[in-house]
């Protein structure tokens, strides 16, 4: 189909090309921040300037407060008319401040110049640095000491306050905050006392300080950013495998379903020739409707009957290996024994052993209670280990089936041969579907490689376990085990109607209430009278 035809189809895909877009363009904005140093960072520069917005718009009526505290306490020693000329300055700043800071947070960042709203917001502090820093050229009447500490601890603490808001851009705390330093600075040398000295001085040391301070701010900041890109990154490339695993499985679903079909189709497809190649050759074999003026055309025939079965053969195994792939085989399950199955899968290929010359031992343990299984999957599996047996242990060699009981109450079949066995690192490759070891393609019975993936797929329909060791020139041991939940377990027999109980020691049948009873009533008399 088109797409054209399925516009559907067409709507998805372009909705999932470009969500695979946008991840892979943050996906590669992450490795860029991560790319460079911090300094040169144009993502991180983007964060660092959003932080300072946020701090600003959060803290909005912090220092004009403060600023009213000042104006308030300073009218004691100045004109009133200065201070309000000076208050108004100082919220016109402000207002322009925190009015570029709305405006940055409602751009989207694809719209954000960085270095051009820097610089703005660099211009903006400056100003508002200089609002605060003329406080201290507002007329003083009084010739005492206290205006002037009062106006140092205040503007010592908007230094700090400025430095804490303003921590994640370096230039943006050094235009709003050097300012006021030096206007301390030149209005205490304009006093041109020692005491003053001291205290420029003290303003200076205090502002390298805060400086210092604030480095380390500034690192832990950038390492916080780094974190948080690196933690981007990580997503980024979970969301980026996970879609790529998405669309595997939906092509594995995709391929599995037309498997689906394709093995549905084939099967009828191939078995309705095949009766009648089987069926056919079988009557040209045994020369039912009269003998060939030609002997080699029952040889032909005898071919061709063998080679139809084994065609059977390997399309009933790939459609059960499917079918339990698939989760769709069905088990049958009823009580069998499993000793029975095992002698009864040794008498059908007995006479195939014997013309190899191989001994086949059976060691059953007696008594063994029955399995609650699928007995055509059991026998199954059973077949399948002893052919593979048979197939690859050479001439007067001996294979043993042994039946028995687990430790925890289930039962086990094993199969042990004398052949060649299987090289270690072969074993993972022979289990898989069409695996065959070194050695299956030497003999001419190599086989199609999907037995043992069969019995392995049967046995775990049944919760039970599948092992097989084996070595070189030792053999291999091949052990199934069935748990105990498949064993059933032997009822006592329920007495007939009317049927009288043995009695016990005391008169009273076993597990008599009464006896109980008795027992129990004549040991509290005895207690009674000995008290």
């Amino acid at each position: 189909m088109s797409t054209a035809e399925n516009p559907a189809e067409s709507k998805v895909d372009t909705k999932d090309n470009g969500s695979a877009d946008s991840r892979s363009r943050s996906f590669r904005d992450v490795r860029e921040n991560l790319a460079y140093k911090p300094e040169t960072k144009p993502g991180f520069e983007y964060e660092l300037l959003l932080m300072f917005v946020q701090n600003e718009l959060s803290a909005a009526l912090a220092i004009p407060l403060l600023a009213i505290v000042v104006a308030m306490a300073s009218m004691f020693w100045s004109p009133a008319s200065e201070l309000i000329f000076w208050l108004s300055t100082v919220f016109v700043s402000k207002g322009i401040l925190l009015a570029m800071c709305r405006r940055f947070t409602k751009l989207p960042r694809s719209q954000v110049n960085v270095r051009q709203w820097r610089s703005k917001f660099v211009a903006a502090e400056f100003l508002y640095g200089m609002t605060w820093a003329s406080v201290v050229f507002v007329s003083v009447y009084s010739t005492d000491q206290s205006p002037y500490i009062f106006l140092f601890a205040c503007l010592t603490v908007v230094i700090a306050m400025r430095m804490m808001f303003a921590s994640t851009v370096m230039p943006i705390v050094y235009v709003g905050t050097i300012p006021l330093t030096a206007a301390l600075v030149v209005r205490f040398a304009m006093l041109d006392t020692p005491f003053y000295w001291a205290m420029a001085a003290l303003a200076v040391g205090v502002h390298i300080y805060f400086i210092f301070i604030l480095n380390g701010l500034h690192s832990t900041v950038m390492t916080m950013l780094e974190y948080r890109a690196e933690k981007e990154l990580l997503i980024a490339e979970l969301e980026q495998s996970k879609s790529i695993s998405d669309e595997a499985r939906r092509r594995a679903e995709s391929a599995n379903i037309a498997k689906s079909r394709f093995l549905a189709t084939m099967s009828h497809e191939l078995r309705t020739p095949l009766n009648a190649i089987l069926g056919f050759s079988e009557v040209m074999k045994s020369e039912i409707l009269g003998p060939h003026s030609n002997p080699t055309y029952r040889e032909y025939a005898s071919d061709i009957h063998e080679s139809g079965e084994h065609l059977l053969n390997l399309i009933n195994e790939i459609l059960d290996l499917s079918r339990i792939e698939a989760g769709r085989y069905e088990l049958q399950e009823e009580p069998i024994g499993l000793a029975d199955v095992a002698e009864d899968c040794q008498r059908l290929l007995k006479l195939r052993a014997e013309k190899k010359g191989l001994r086949i031992i059976e060691n059953v343990q007696p008594g063994l209670a029955k399995l609650w299984v699928d007995e055509r999957a059991i026998r199954q599996v059973c077949l399948n280990l002893l052919s593979n047996a048979i197939k690859f242990t050479p001439s007067e060699g001996a294979i043993s089936i042994t039946v028995g009981a687990t430790q925890s109450g289930g039962q086990f079949l094993s199969i042990n041969d004398t052949g060649p066995g299987i090289p270690e690192d072969e074993i993972p490759r022979v289990l898989t579907n069409f695996g065959q070891g070194s050695l299956a393609h030497q003999t001419a019975e190599g086989g199609t490689g999907l037995g043992l993936p069969i019995v392995m797929g049967l046995v775990e329909l049944h919760g039970g376990t599948f092992d097989i060791k084996s070595r070189l020139r030792q053999g291999t041991l091949v052990t199934v085990t069935f748990p105990p939940e498949r064993v059933m377990q032997t009822l006592p027999r329920m007495a007939e109607p009317g049927e009288v109980k043995p009695a016990s020691a005391n008169g009273h049948p076993p597990n008599d209430p009464q006896s109980g009873w008795r027992k129990r009533h004549n040991t509290a008399h005895l207690q009674r009278h000995t008290a």
